[in-house]
C-alpha cells in the first residue's frame, strides 16, 4: 500500500520563518501556543504561523504565536567558501590477472556439482 501525499497549506510554509496566519489561512480566531487554552482567542491578523523542523516527520509541525510569543527568524550567516582541495595524482594500481574458473565434475546420476571432495551430496556418487 502506497501512501500518498496530500496538498495542504502548511506545505508552502517555510521551516522556522515567522508568517501572518491571516495571509496563510483564513479563518476563526485562535489562540496562541505558549498562551495556551486558558488565553483568549485572538484574530488571525494578530497571530503568526512558524513551521518547525520535527525529528521524525519530514514535513513538520506549525505552531500559531501571538506578537509576543513570536520565535525569532533564524540568522542566515554568509559563510566562507571551501578551500580548493589539491588532489594528488596516483599510479593507476596494477590489476591482477582474471582468475582461471575451474569446471567441476558433475555427478552423472544427479546432475550437480560434486563437492571439492568428490563426492555427490544428494546420492554419493564419488569421482573414485
Amino acid at each position: 500500500m502506497k501512501v500518498a501525499k496530500t496538498a495542504d497549506w502548511r506545505d508552502g510554509v517555510a521551516f522556522d520563518v515567522p508568517m501572518s496566519v491571516a495571509e496563510l489561512v483564513p479563518g476563526e480566531p485562535s489562540r496562541c501556543f505558549v498562551c495556551g487554552t486558558d488565553s483568549e482567542p485572538r484574530e488571525r491578523a494578530e497571530l503568526w504561523a512558524v513551521k518547525h523542523r520535527h525529528p521524525h516527520h519530514h514535513d513538520g509541525y506549525v505552531r500559531f504565536y501571538c506578537r509576543e510569543h513570536v520565535p525569532p527568524a533564524p540568522r542566515v550567516t554568509a559563510t566562507a567558501p571551501a578551500p580548493a582541495v589539491r588532489r594528488e595524482r596516483r599510479p593507476a594500481a596494477q590489476r591482477s590477472a582474471p582468475a582461471v574458473e575451474r569446471t567441476r565434475p558433475m555427478c552423472p546420476n544427479c546432475f550437480i556439482e560434486v563437492s571439492a571432495a568428490g563426492l555427490c551430496g544428494v546420492c554419493g556418487w564419488t569421482t573414485d
